[in-house]
């Protein structure tokens, strides 16, 4: 199982940037995706989340209305669209699965982490 995510950067309040989160090594329609975040000093948190088909989405009450979940199973891919940013939406994004193996039951897998600064 492999997570890569993109997109991150350096973006003024009220801007928006697009994450993306490919996965390969497993069968990645079959799985929902999640989205976390942790800036410095605190705890890693739920963003969103998405259902296999894309046709059920979650998310954290700091970021409704402003961040939109997606995913295109064709490429493998999630996707985070932030608009509205905020300085308070700086941290470090994360995608996370959790996939089902025979030898290890349940496991979380994570990505390497995008940094996202939102700053003026």
């Amino acid at each position: 199982v492999h997570l890569v995510e993109s997109g991150g950067g350096l973006v003024q309040p009220g801007g928006s940037l697009r994450l993306s989160c490919a996965g390969s090594g497993f069968a990645f329609s079959n799985y929902n995706v999640n989205w976390f975040r942790q800036a410095p000093g605190k705890e890693r948190e739920s963003v969103a989340t998405i259902s296999m088909a894309g046709s059920s989405t979650n998310y954290a009450d700091s970021v409704r209305g402003r961040f939109t979940i997606s995913r295109d199973n064709a490429k493998n891919t999630a996707y985070l669209q932030m608009d509205s940013l905020k300085p308070e939406d700086t941290a470090v994004y994360y995608c996370n699965v959790v996939v089902f193996d025979a030898s290890k039951g349940w496991a979380p897998y994570w990505g390497q982490g995008t940094q996202v600064t939102v700053s003026s």
